[in-house]
């Protein structure tokens, strides 16, 4: 007899001693903000809208985009012309600027 009451005392002396050391624990993990590794819990709620109202927004913006568009109807715009072409008189021009600035750099060097 004397051995089962000193083998329920031992029980109770651990069983006192885990939950005082999963206290001591919890304790610590909430006090350094532990941060989890790996996927979150499944449990999380994702997005805060729900469909009714995800649909009323859905709605909302379709008709303030077709107002927006409505507005501002885009005028249409004249092709505007080709520019910036060299016609061969500029061109000649311009070769005989480079001409005479290369001349005038050869000049210098010698």
């Amino acid at each position: 007899m004397e051995i089962a009451l000193d083998l329920t005392s031992i029980i109770a002396e651990l069983k006192t001693e885990q939950e005082r050391l999963s206290r001591a624990i919890a304790a610590l993990l909430e006090g350094t903000g532990v941060v989890r590794r790996g996927r979150p819990p499944k449990d999380t709620k994702k997005g805060g809208m729900t469909p009714a109202g995800r649909r009323r927004v859905s709605l909302a913006m379709k008709q303030r985009w077709a107002a927006k568009r409505t507005k501002t109807a885009p005028a249409k715009v004249a092709a505007s012309k080709k520019r910036g072409g060299l016609t061969p008189a500029g061109r000649k021009k311009l070769a005989e600027a480079m001409r005479k600035r290369w001349a005038e750099g050869k000049m210098k060097r010698s």
